[in-house]
């Protein structure tokens, strides 16, 4: 039962240049080319099997040339093919492909979601470009993120039509990955309640898995949700979020950052910040117990106060960043194995989980059964369950106390 996750460090963390709203970047920038020799550089130390990227992180998007990735003597053509020899030199593979459709201003009011037909347009081909350049890369994975498919005013949504919107470009997606037969297998939604929108139509676990089944192929999609920042940032809980998923079978992967909750979207390192600790260890705890068998991708980026300008920093604070993520999450995995091995901690959950097999057995739809059979109200009602006991020694086992 113990994990041991494959690890994904995607370039839109590698390659962020740490601004704010309150201020512009502190690092300087890196090209595609710089981003890929450094988690080359964190394939060849053991720290990451993969990595993953929005089309724009790679190549820049000409909207007047939406098949300019297929020009073998074009420059897109070229810093892709560059990607992807040094990729396979250093045996790392690219497992997720996004469209990003919240940078250009053109998608200021939606991607997929936009009214205005001409938009989506725009936005279906960035989609269908980005699913060439991942099958390219090789990807398994694309990843709708909601970006800036919301609104902050409740008049200027056509709402008998925009989920009909978004479920065209999903479909789209999947019906092109079939035409062409990309290498893509997999589709997932990330879900998020705003930012950078006010409110998103997508903001939660429950509404993307609803999206799901809407979908012509809901078994190409599933969800990986962005833990644990997406469900903290207004107050929901992670761990819901993804028990609730992995359940049912649409947790494909999780995206991996830190929050702090009711805030603004942290991004945090791994295991850095005033939150967090127990949360994530939870988190890979439950699944370790479902035994899921999906991987991890970082989602975040370097603190603002442990970037610094510089040609000289540019390289080597990126690289130490992946270093101190993947530190983080291991550190974090090694106690979730702990606590998986631990029989005292799992004999306090079966005296609270277990009850009589039989009353267990009725209840899988027996109906006679469950009429006929008798229940000690005064024995189950007078039974203090301890929970709070149980939660203390997790608390003391995760952090090495007697």
């Amino acid at each position: 039962m113990s994990i041991k996750k494959q690890l994904s460090m995607p370039f839109w963390c590698v390659g962020n240049p740490v601004a704010d709203p309150f201020g512009p970047p502190v690092m300087d920038r890196v090209s595609s080319i710089e981003v890929t020799d450094i988690l080359c550089n964190a394939r060849s130390e053991g720290l990451i099997d993969f990595t993953s990227a929005h089309d724009d992180d790679l190549v820049p998007w000409n909207p007047y040339e939406p098949m300019d990735d297929m020009d073998k003597d074009g420059e897109v053509y070229r810093t892709l093919k560059t990607i992807k020899a040094k990729m396979d030199t250093a045996g790392l593979k690219f497992k997720m492909i996004s469209a990003n459709l919240h940078a250009n201003p053109v998608f200021r009011n939606g991607g997929l979601s936009n009214p205005d037909p001409r938009i989506r347009l725009l936005a279906a081909q960035k989609v269908m470009r980005a699913l060439r350049i991942g099958n390219f890369l090789g990807a398994e994975y694309f990843t709708y993120w909601v970006a800036r498919d919301g609104f902050e005013t409740q008049f200027a949504v056509p709402w008998d039509k925009v989920y009909g919107y978004i479920r065209d470009g999903l479909n789209l997606a999947r019906a092109y990955v079939e035409k062409e037969k990309l290498s893509i297998k997999y589709g997932t939604i990330e879900y998020k309640p705003n930012e950078p929108r006010g409110e998103m139509f997508l903001p939660t676990v429950g509404h993307s898995i609803a999206m799901i089944y809407q979908l012509d192929d809901p078994d190409f999609w599933g969800v990986n949700p962005e833990v644990l920042q997406h469900d903290q940032m207004t107050g929901l809980s992670s761990i819901g979020a993804v028990s609730f998923a992995a359940s049912i079978g649409k947790l494909f992967f999780l995206h991996l950052g830190n929050q702090k909750p009711n805030q603004f979207d942290n991004d945090n390192p791994v295991m850095v910040g005033m939150d967090g600790l127990k949360e994530l260890i939870s988190i890979l705890y439950v699944l370790g117990k479902m035994n899921w068998g999906g991987h991890i991708e970082f989602d975040n980026h370097i603190l603002r106060t442990d970037a610094a300008p510089g040609d000289e920093n540019k390289l080597s604070l990126r690289e130490d960043f992946i270093r101190l993520v993947v530190d983080g999450y291991r550190s974090a995995e090694k106690k979730a194995n702990e606590l998986l091995g631990n029989e005292e901690l799992s004999e306090m959950q079966d005296k609270l989980f277990n009850s009589d097999d039989e009353a267990a057995k009725l209840t899988q739809g027996n109906i006679n059964g469950i009429l006929k059979y008798s229940v000690d109200y005064n024995e189950v009602n007078q039974s203090a369950l301890k929970i709070g006991w149980m939660d203390l020694a997790f608390d003391k086992a995760i952090l090495g106390l007697s």
